[in-house]
């Protein structure tokens, strides 16, 4: 069985804890406790592991995401200390259809047709109770040449998942439903014949790929097509596929969904009251936190007078006086108030957000790469001021950049700095000018951090304004 873990999501309806470039399944917004203490795609990767080894085999792990998180995917599996067996990198997210279609033929190449794939959201919470008998009667039904869907007993009527329907006393499927209202959500739970959708599946290779080219043939085809001509590359001592950017581009954005569980006849679903949640909204992640007597549920210290229901997630003290039903997230650069039922309207809103604050919409003040990390300290117009910290044995890219002149000091750790054809050791307290248009390169020899404040200074200072000339990780 390969475990083939899906986690190209942007996680909209969790801004602003959430960005594109530190997806909900990256970012740490769990409470940290006995309970979590890692993020969702960490729990996922966990869950995983610990099923294989109740089974008695080693762990296939197969990622696929978006090539601009890869190195978030590789950096917390490795924290971990769980080995994953390939990445396939996406230029373009196309929804859940084509991504699956790129694992089946992955896995087909490496291990057969016959191979069983586990696919699963990397975002999801799922206890580990009765995990593990829900896979194994999903492989049975594999087996025999199934496509194997996994259906939720709903608790309430809930308008945030989809549903699938089954016929009772068969278990036959009779459709998928999309996020109902919630007059139909209560419908779908009382007529007990409606479960919710996880978004799991178990399948043989070859036997998704056959339905996909019977019902979905242009996704088919083309993934073929893109599949056929991605390279396999080394990446940070890392097998990856990236698929070809400009032959994805013209993918069907389509969800399996859709694409084929509407349409097959060898359809399965097995249900379960696994406890499960997609954490698709503040309200459901506020499940995950402890509340007071007054239901307040909050990762800070909540001074509150005449309030109740409310979620708060802060990095500091918050005082209410008289809030209910209000869920307010203070990130350290934006700060979001909702009513509580009306956080998911997150994604009405987020259009205008990136027409105004398009850095905003895309990260956080602190921005992950492959290399290490920089934090925006501050900045304006015309000057910016970040820290930059290096992982021990890892440099940045040789750049060069055409607005803007940099001065480096560094404040922790040594570094060597390539600039132009010289190359300069610093040490602490040392410090060197960056000129225009200089090609230049930053790099870690020791083996402790290396952190430098970076000030940045010109008439334009964009993230894009870097020309890249040599990379380690194979960045475009």
């Amino acid at each position: 069985m390969v475990v083939s873990i899906l986690c190209g999501g942007s996680g909209t309806r969790l801004f602003p804890l959430s960005r594109e470039l530190l997806p909900k399944q990256f970012a740490h917004i769990l409470p940290k406790t006995d309970k979590y203490a890692t993020s969702l795609f960490q729990e996922t990767l966990a869950r995983n592991v610990a099923l294989c080894a109740e089974q008695g085999r080693e762990p296939k792990i197969q990622i696929i995401t978006n090539e601009s998180l890869y190195f978030l995917a590789k950096d917390q599996a490795h924290d971990l200390g769980v080995q994953i067996d390939h990445f396939i990198l996406e230029s373009y997210g196309k929804n859940t259809a084509p991504a699956l279609a790129m694992a089946a033929l992955h896995t087909q190449k490496h291990y057969g047709g016959d191979e069983i794939i586990l696919a699963l959201p990397s975002d999801h919470l799922i206890a580990k109770d009765n995990y593990q008998s829900c896979i194994e009667q999903a492989l049975e039904q594999a087996r025999h040449n199934q496509i194997v869907t996994f259906g939720i007993t709903p608790t309430s009527p809930h308008t945030g998942y989809g549903y699938i329907r089954l016929e009772q006393g068969s278990g036959r499927v009779l459709g998928f439903y999309e996020k109902p209202e919630s007059k139909t959500a209560q419908k779908y739970v009382d007529s007990g014949e409606y479960f919710w959708n996880s978004g799991m599946f178990c399948f043989k290779a070859s036997v998704l790929l056959d339905g996909l080219k019977h019902h979905a043939n242009d996704i088919y085809t083309l993934c073929e097509e893109i599949f056929a001509q991605s390279q396999s590359q080394i990446i940070d001592e890392q097998e990856c596929v990236r698929l070809d950017r400009e032959l994805s581009q013209g993918l069907r954005e389509e969800s399996i969904d859709y694409a084929l569980m509407e349409k097959a006849d060898n359809i399965a679903c097995i249900t379960s009251q696994l406890r499960w949640s997609d954490v698709g909204s503040f309200e459901s992640l506020s499940e995950e936190y402890p509340k007071d007597a007054q239901n307040n549920a909050t990762n800070t210290h909540f001074i509150a007078k005449d309030s109740r229901n409310n979620f708060i997630l802060s990095s500091r003290p918050v005082v209410g006086v008289g809030v209910e039903d209000m869920i307010i997230v203070d990130s350290d650069d934006c700060l979001l108030v909702s009513k509580m039922g009306e956080s998911a309207r997150i994604k009405e809103v987020l259009p205008r957000l990136r027409e105004s604050y398009p850095e905003l919409a895309r990260t956080h003040r602190t921005t992950y790469r492959p290399w290490g990390s920089y934090t925006i300290l501050l900045e304006s117009s015309f000057y910016k001021i970040k820290q930059i910290i290096v992982k021990p044995k890892s440099r940045l890219s040789l750049q060069k950049h055409f607005h803007r002149n940099e001065h480096w000091i560094i404040v922790n750790g040594s570094a060597v700095v390539q600039l132009g054809d010289k190359e300069i050791f610093l040490q602490t307290n040392q410090s060197t000018y960056i000129p225009m248009g200089q090609p230049h390169r930053l790099e870690n020899p020791g083996k402790i951090p290396l952190v430098v404040i970076e000030v940045q200074m010109g008439e334009y200072l964009g993230e894009d304004d870097i020309v890249r000339l040599a990379d380690d990780y194979a960045r475009k």
